[in-house]
């Protein structure tokens, strides 16, 4: 139960700094916008974003469950710290990286999704965006 109660408002707390993050990015700020994410992987995950990259795609779920003990929360956050990553690089015209990330929070994304076994709005607007996103960056 703390356990849950303390991911509902890890992932609470994320929306706002995404939010933030998002905002910098609009704003052009991208050197703060890029060190706001670094420190929310580090805060929130107690890992840098490096560690997360290294991981192939194919493995990134498994492995962080059964090494480290992860939770769909915790994939979760790591997703949106992805979409964010992805929206930065995007910004900064590194289309190539952008889709990178753009993929590893899609996969993260419909793992979250399929083991809550729920539908939200919110969430299926967010994967249809980065399909869209993800296939404009192939395309070109």
């Amino acid at each position: 139960m703390y356990q849950r109660d303390y991911m509902l408002r890890m992932i609470a707390m994320l929306a706002e700094l995404v939010a933030g993050i998002l905002g910098l990015i609009k704003k052009g700020d991208f050197k703060r916008a890029s060190e706001s994410i670094e420190n929310a992987y580090k805060e929130l995950l107690k890992e840098d974003a490096v560690f997360f990259s290294k991981i192939p795609i194919e493995e990134l779920t498994d492995k962080l469950i059964r090494e480290h003990n992860y939770t769909s929360g915790h994939l979760e956050i790591l997703s949106e710290l992805f979409y964010t990553q992805a929206e930065l690089l995007f910004a900064e015209q590194k289309y190539h990286e952008s889709c990178e990330y753009y993929q590893r929070s899609l996969h993260l994304y419909k793992f979250v999704i399929n083991k809550a076994q729920t539908f939200s709005f919110d969430k299926q607007s967010k994967l249809t965006y980065m399909e869209k996103r993800i296939g404009e960056i192939l395309e070109s």
